[in-house]
């Protein structure tokens, strides 16, 4: 059984992964390139000086990928961070070690060490933003409707264009990391 540091050491970093992407790359450029990290030098002195590693379990597919991918790469630029991705349904073993309520949900960024002990966890999506597709989502027909189909794609749409346009979520995600991150670093050693 590999090691999240073994999986580390095989993934590819985020900035390779963003450059690849076949879906949903225009917009996670686009999160990219207009989210402005907050002034918060205590938080990246703590990243530059604990140097943890990040591994993102991921597919380019996935809409919370998509954003929150994008915020932690600004994370990551600004603070010299190594992130690495890999693909979850490529690497199910490790996948099925963070489930999220039973279920296998992503992305999921697992925080490693330098020498790739877990210190910290966080994903798939942000309690904020679980509330907004929460409510998009409750307009839907039971599954067995012959218009489920057509109503999910709406509404999944709708989603997308909230990651993208919101900057609000790119703010409540970057608290999130900001709080995983510090919780990870500081009960570290």
């Amino acid at each position: 059984m590999m090691t999240e540091q073994q999986y580390f050491e095989n993934g590819i970093s985020l900035e390779s992964y963003m450059a690849q992407m076949e879906s949903n790359q225009h917009k996670s450029y686009s999160i990219y390139e207009k989210f402005e990290l907050p002034k918060d030098p205590e938080f990246l002195a703590l990243l530059k000086d604990k140097k943890p590693h990040v591994l993102v379990i991921t597919e380019d597919w996935n809409g919370d990928a998509m954003m929150n991918n994008a915020i932690l790469r600004k994370i990551a630029d600004a603070a010299d961070l190594e992130v690495h991705c890999i693909s979850r349904d490529d690497n199910l073993e490790l996948m099925d070690r963070y489930l999220t309520n039973g279920e296998r949900s992503i992305p999921k960024y697992i925080v490693l060490s330098e020498a790739g002990e877990v210190l910290g966890e966080w994903g798939p999506r942000a309690p904020k933003v679980q509330e907004f597709v929460d409510k998009k989502k409750s307009v839907l027909p039971e599954k067995e409707d012959p218009q489920y189909k057509l109503h999910m794609k709406t509404v999944t749409g709708e989603i997308l264009d909230g990651f993208v346009y919101n900057d609000d979520f790119w703010h409540v995600v970057y608290e999130e990391f900001r709080q995983v991150f510090q919780t990870a670093l500081t009960s570290s050693k």
